[in-house]
């Protein structure tokens, strides 16, 4: 398929595989920690065009390559050079997660190493995080002069309030481990490191074997909701949720496979 092919690469400072349904990207600037680069930040909204125009793919994995980093936000050299044309326009220079590229497909943040600034914004824009039992997590941007806020916004609305706001204010001296994470809800699950990226396969395997449609509408509808008020979020929901049960062929599929004791043939 020539979409797998441009996925593959070759990437500057990616790592591309698939695995049937599953794509896996590797943020690969080991001797820099995996931080964000100005290629980096070119080359990732690319892959998310690719990988949300293939229908073959179901579900993304991001991890950082090697052992010792996920992601050590953004290089600290790049955000300091001022010659760089900024447009101060979000649409247009944050594309490089998945929420931000606007991707209707799951995708599994798994944090293998230090998680530093720029780096959290994969932990707020995927739909759920793991990490190995040697991730910390910190948001160092107060400390070298920067702003916190996109990454740390979305945080907020996802786990304690206190608790983004402890790492923020108390910058680089802030160290959150893996268990303390799992703990405060930052991420959902905690596994050996030598496991991390096996785990992350074996849960987008079993993503990618349910309904990709209603997969699609519960995702968006649960997303949308961390904007709105309840009642208005369930409102809103209400007639997503009735337009798939009443139109669409998983709806009846999943009953119909489930008493014949089979596994569900869904539409793509």
């Amino acid at each position: 398929m020539t979409t797998n092919r441009a996925l593959r690469g070759p990437w500057e400072t990616l790592r591309v595989e698939i695995e049937d349904s599953i794509l896996l990207v590797e943020l690969d600037r080991q001797e820099r920690m995996n931080a964000i680069s100005p290629t980096m930040l070119s080359e990732l909204p690319m892959v998310w065009d690719l990988f949300e125009a293939d229908d073959s793919l179901r579900v993304a994995v991001i991890t950082g390559a090697g052992t010792r980093a996920f992601c050590s936000g953004a290089d600290v050299g790049t955000v300091a050079d001022r010659s760089r044309a900024r447009t101060g326009v979000f649409e247009r220079e944050n594309r490089f997660t998945p929420l931000q590229a606007k991707v209707s497909k799951p995708t599994i943040c798994a944090v293998n190493g230090v998680c530093a600034g720029g780096g959290l914004h994969f932990v707020a824009d995927t739909d759920f995080t793991i990490a190995a039992d040697t991730a910390t997590f910190l948001d160092p941007h107060v400390s070298v002069g920067q702003v916190s806020a996109v990454e740390t916004i979305v945080l907020a609305r996802r786990m304690p309030h206190q608790a983004v706001m402890r790492m923020m204010l108390l910058g680089r001296d802030e160290r959150v481990d893996a268990e303390h994470a799992l703990r405060l809800g930052m991420v959902t699950e905690v596994v050996p490191a030598a496991e991390l990226r096996g785990r992350a396969i074996e849960l987008a395997r079993i993503i990618a074997g349910n309904s990709p449609a209603a997969i699609a509408v519960s995702r968006a509808c649960l997303w949308d909701a961390l904007e709105r008020p309840m009642h208005d979020a369930v409102r809103l929901a209400w007639p997503a949720l009735r337009a798939h049960g009443d139109h669409h062929p998983d709806a009846q599929e999943g009953p119909r496979a489930f008493g014949e004791k089979r596994p569900p043939k869904w539409q793509r």
